[in-house]
């Protein structure tokens, strides 16, 4: 029985990450380094910003400033403020699961927070957000899904995750949770290893939940 739904935020509650990736993207222009913001996604989905920042080094003998980041963060909050919406059909989703709910997402705790503020989420989650920043563990670590699941008083077992990466997806079967795979351009449809349920409308969700519930 599942008592707890856990959702990433990036590309899961929020449509973002082509906002993310396309502030990367101008950054990176601007020191001469040519990357584009379908790439970076494809590379680097649900992967933690520090290990994106050193391959992109490593891919481009460069070295980044130690200010990048800090431009980063920021312009990325303000592409939040002016263009972040919901991912399509997450509000009547939220809606429907009656069940305990909260956010755990490898990103920094003030951004998770701008994201589901200004998209309008965040009542739905009660305050009860989780940042790999404050654990300092970052996806396919299982340990912020655990934590989560102990903040939430809810043992591992009967808990979903909402994951639009396979980074995410190798956390939650870590943790011993069950994963369901956000994927609306199916590309992930010929991804190896089994244990996941994948679906690509956001709507199917409650129903699926319902389903593997009953099915435990």
């Amino acid at each position: 029985m599942i008592e707890c739904i856990i959702f990433d935020c990036d590309g899961t509650l929020v449509d973002s990450e082509h906002l993310c990736n396309l502030g990367l993207e101008q950054l990176l222009k601007e020191l001469g380094i040519v990357e584009t913001m379908e790439a970076l996604l494809s590379r680097y989905r649900g992967h933690q910003l520090a290990n994106i920042l050193q391959d992109i080094e490593d891919r481009h003998k460069t070295s980044l400033n130690s200010d990048f980041v800090p431009r980063y963060r920021d312009l990325v909050a303000q592409l939040f403020q002016d263009k972040l919406e919901p991912t399509k059909g997450v509000i009547g989703a939220l809606k429907e699961i009656r069940l305990p709910k909260c956010v755990a997402s490898s990103g920094p705790m003030a951004k998770i927070q701008q994201a589901l503020l200004v998209t309008n989420l965040a009542h739905y989650f009660q305050g009860n957000v989780f940042s790999s920043y404050d654990i300092q563990s970052w996806k396919p670590e299982p340990d912020l899904f655990l934590w989560a699941a102990n903040a939430m008083g809810i043992a591992p077992s009967k808990c979903a995750v909402v994951e639009d990466s396979l980074t995410g997806i190798e956390a939650a079967k870590r943790a011993g949770m069950m994963p369901f795979l956000y994927d609306p351009a199916q590309q992930f449809s010929n991804a190896a290893g089994a244990g996941h349920i994948a679906f690509s409308d956001m709507a199917l969700l409650p129903a699926l939940i319902n389903r593997v519930s009953h099915n435990i």
